[in-house]
């Protein structure tokens, strides 16, 4: 795989059509805005620890390999940088009616990329080398009127389905 050769930058990977400015612009597909062209699946073509941000919106779902992804962006980040994701909350009928998603995700799901988590939790040893600090979770609702319900919402994500639509997490990187 070609290496680029970047410094302090900032990644949007499987970016698609949806580049942002500021931001090297990562996808498959060769479309507009697009600045490198790769399969995630083979790795992220950039040098180790040379960028600070990474954002992805509704990319990790469609990957092979969560830990691999996960390792990957923790190589190339500098330590204390930040990564947003987006997919689709695992309680949520667009997690399952897309046949090209292969992974789901829950609140729970990046606590397996934090030592200190996987300590304190007793996890079983994976062999993970990424070490992520969640810094933040929210979520995408279903419908606007849900963020307004007077009562507990918790009640409402661990009996019901589709609430929430996607989930988003914040993670600073910790080397």
């Amino acid at each position: 795989m070609k290496k680029y050769d970047y410094d302090n930058v900032k990644l949007n990977l499987g970016s698609s059509n949806r580049v942002s400015p500021g931001f090297l612009n990562l996808d498959i597909q060769p479309v507009a805005g697009v600045d490198i062209v790769c399969d995630l699946n083979e790795g992220i073509p950039l040098n180790d620890n040379t960028v600070t941000e990474i954002y992805t919106a509704h990319t990790l779902e469609h990957l092979d390999d969560t830990v691999y992804i996960m390792e990957e962006i923790f190589r190339v980040c500098k330590n204390g940088a930040i990564v947003r994701i987006k997919v689709p909350y695992f309680k949520s009928i667009g997690a399952f009616k897309d046949p090209t998603h292969k992974r789901f995700f829950t609140e729970e799901t990046f606590t397996y990329f934090d030592k200190d988590e996987q300590k304190k939790r007793g996890f079983v040893e994976y062999g993970i080398i990424a070490n992520f600090k969640t810094i933040k979770i929210s979520y995408l609702w279903s419908a606007q009127w849900l963020r307004f319900l007077p009562f507990k919402k918790n009640f409402f994500m661990k009996y019901f389905w589709n609430i929430a639509r996607s989930i988003y997490f914040e993670l600073v990187v910790v080397k």
